[in-house]
């Protein structure tokens, strides 16, 4: 299988199976002398982390990680980044392969495994190997170090919407996220999606969900024109993620709907020395350059494929049966997806902003 890196000069590789002994990152062309500790990378971890609440999948994994590379304690005890790979390794301890065994050979509808199937005649049907989103958890591990890449830098996510039921903007708050299982910056919010979530999962269902990720601190510069547009890598970044159907940048589809006066972001004189936009319905991105505006994306993760509703499908020999999902699924699987698109987004970042100093020697 070809294709497990994503990157230029900031890149990762990761690497390993769902009920494999373990899965893990390798983080090519970070600078050296960047402080990071496993406790920092944990952090961000712990966010994604499953069997944290009814809304998502009892699988119980710790996903400690372990630094094997890349990182040097200096003669005052800080440890630092040498400029070589960093490793970092995260086991699989809760695998529970005997879930999978009466749909090995069918292909759940909505889901990897024909087209897995189809194209290398051989599939790890145990949690469904690479196909799984527990191998985002090494993009978080990842993304922690990117996060760490570019100075005051800082990147949230939060989810807006799940299932039909979307928050109000009016009452965002960022300290709300990290108050409620879903990541959801509406505190009024969050009752109505318990409810619907608990029908959800009691119904033996799942549903969709909207993430957004907005990134602060990002300079302007970062991106070039035609072909390596900074929009155009974080969609990528974003759409890699298991699941995901679609990406937006700034206002994204809803600019449809504006006039030309309405969707352009006005610039003004700012004491600085640089202009001050009047809004940021461009995302903080124009011809595919950082703006020094907040760097904004929004993603939707399809409902969940691991259902307990029987449905139609074939198996590996062509013949017609019924499938459905026993074991430990996510309800909603966008929930864990926001700290996997805040670490795509990083990531996305961190490699270009090593590419902007490399060109222009800014940064």
């Amino acid at each position: 299988m070809s294709h497990n890196s994503f990157g230029y000069l900031f890149r990762i590789t990761t690497w390993g199976e769902s009920h494999g002994p373990a899965i893990g990152c390798v983080v090519d062309g970070c600078p050296p002398g960047i402080p990071i500790t496993e406790t920092e990378i944990q952090a961000y971890l712990d966010k994604r982390k499953p069997g944290q609440s009814k809304y998502t999948t009892q699988r119980k994994e710790p996903d400690t990680v372990e630094i094997l590379s890349g990182v040097f304690e200096t003669e005052d005890g800080e440890q630092v980044t040498t400029g070589t790979p960093i490793s970092l390794l995260i086991k699989n301890v809760d695998a529970r392969s005997k879930d999978y065994g009466d749909i090995k050979d069918k292909f759940r509808p909505g889901h990897a495994d024909y087209t897995y199937f189809q194209k290398y005649g051989v599939r790890d049907w145990r949690g469904s190997g690479r196909a799984s989103a527990r191998e985002t958890a090494a993009r978080v591990a990842g993304g922690a170090v990117a996060r760490k890449v570019v100075p005051e830098m800082v990147v949230r996510g939060a989810l807006v919407q799940v299932g039909p039921h979307k928050i109000d903007r009016a009452n965002w708050c960022w300290d709300t996220v990290g108050d409620n299982p879903f990541f959801c910056p509406d505190p009024k919010a969050v009752d109505t999606w318990a409810k619907f979530l608990d029908e959800v999962r009691k119904a033996g269902s799942s549903a969709g969900a909207v993430i957004e990720v907005v990134a602060d601190g990002v300079p302007p510069g970062l991106g070039a024109p035609v072909y390596g547009k900074l929009d155009q890598d974080i969609c990528s970044g974003l759409m890699s993620i298991n699941a995901v159907k679609g990406v937006e940048i700034g206002a994204g589809f809803a600019a449809a709907a504006l006039s030309g006066e309405e969707n352009a972001d006005e610039l003004r004189k700012h004491p600085p020395g640089w202009p001050e936009f009047t809004s940021n319905n461009a995302g903080g991105i124009l011809g595919g350059i950082s703006t020094g505006q907040p760097v904004v994306a929004r993603f939707v993760v399809k409902p969940t494929s691991s259902i307990l509703t029987p449905r139609r499908t074939v198996d590996k020999d062509g013949n017609d049966t019924e499938v459905s999902t026993k074991g430990r699924h996510d309800p909603c699987v966008g929930i864990r997806a926001v700290p996997i698109g805040e670490a795509m987004m990083a990531i996305v970042l961190a490699d270009h902003y090593l590419r902007h100093r490399g060109q222009t020697g800014q940064g």
